[in-house]
């Protein structure tokens, strides 16, 4: 029987599961601790390659391939998996003689780690590699390579939205942020330990609305129950979306771009729009760029090319994204 994360997450804390897990992992051999930064299980849609004749691999096949097939390496914030096949199929119509493009979607923090460790380790195998271009939805990331000699220049190449996503209709009637003061609902949010979403933007509304205490519990935690009716996401939010179809969750914080891809698959959600001073529509900004040790630097200024193009622009927007201004895609000195 299928159970909710939320579900899962009560029955271990009761100990129902606790002699199962015990007798399950009394068996298995100890693994080994890698060097290199962990990708949660089942991701292979987050570690793809895209090849010039319109094949996609996906997951072990597709880390396997990366340094020996792939002509340029992007390492994304993950919110944006879900855009990436027609932007790179876009961008390969647009310069054909950039070849493939590997694309990896994951948390930005989770990626800065793996820069910083030099690879990654996925289902017990270990991958060195290095990107050609990192983007997040924080600066401060990209302050952080800056710092080790790892990058210098960025630019602001999109810009996002929060907002509310609800079961269709609304059922319970949420209309705000000050909704989830409420202790009737069952609300899911984006972890603070890994997501951008929350760890740079919505946990600063939450507490400038005097709620993050009260939801957190004054815990930071990923796949966890920080109090009885708030569950904080093990990887991603692209979760909530899944809670709220299985009837586990309420209401969660998610990117507006999150809510038209959930009514893009066919999943029975809303949107609530926040006000500009709880989306942070006006902060919300995407920065990219080269790293020094960019084994593809042609193919990698060509893709920030393209970004900046009306073509890069509206493979974005066709997902909701909201458009750069033509300041914002000028690239700067990371400061």
């Amino acid at each position: 029987m299928h159970l909710s994360r939320i579900a899962l997450s009560a029955l271990t804390a009761l100990g129902l599961l606790a002699s199962q897990s015990h007798a399950e992992d009394a068996q298995k051999p100890a693994a080994a601790a890698s060097a290199f930064e962990v990708v949660p299980p089942n991701k292979d849609n987050d570690l793809r390659i895209f090849y010039t004749d319109g094949k996609v691999v996906k997951g072990t096949h597709a880390l396997e391939k990366m340094n020996s097939d792939a002509n340029l390496t992007l390492w994304l914030a993950g919110n944006q998996f879900f855009a990436m096949e027609d932007v790179i199929h876009a961008f390969q119509k647009a310069h054909p003689e950039a070849g493939n493009v590997a694309v990896i979607t994951l948390p930005p923090g989770v990626i800065l780690k793996a820069i910083n460790k030099g690879g990654w380790n996925y289902e017990g195998k270990d991958y060195a590699m290095q990107p050609d271009i990192y983007a997040s939805v924080d600066l401060g990331h990209l302050k952080t390579l800056k710092s080790k000699g790892k990058m210098n220049n960025y630019m602001i190449y999109t810009h996002n939205a929060l907002e509310f996503m609800v079961a269709k209709g609304n059922p319970r009637k949420i209309k705000g942020i000050d909704d989830l003061s409420r202790d009737d609902l069952k609300i899911m949010l984006p972890n603070p330990v890994t997501e951008g979403i929350m760890t740079f933007y919505a946990k600063k509304v939450l507490q400038n609305h005097k709620l993050w205490d009260k939801l957190s519990g004054g815990k930071e935690c990923k796949s966890c129950d920080p109090t009885p009716n708030v569950h904080f996401t093990s990887v991603h939010h692209r979760e909530i979306p899944d809670g709220i179809k299985a009837g586990t969750v309420d209401v969660g914080i998610v990117w507006a771009t999150e809510t038209r891809n959930a009514l893009k698959e066919g999943i029975a959600v809303d949107a609530v729009k926040l006000p500009p001073e709880d989306s942070l529509i006006n902060e919300v900004s995407y920065a990219i760029g080269m790293l020094t040790a960019s084994k593809h630097q042609e193919a990698a200024s060509k893709y920030l090319a393209f970004l900046r193009s009306g073509s890069g622009q509206d493979a974005y927007a066709s997902f909701g994204f909201i458009n750069a201004s033509r300041d914002d895609l000028e690239s700067k000195p990371i400061p």
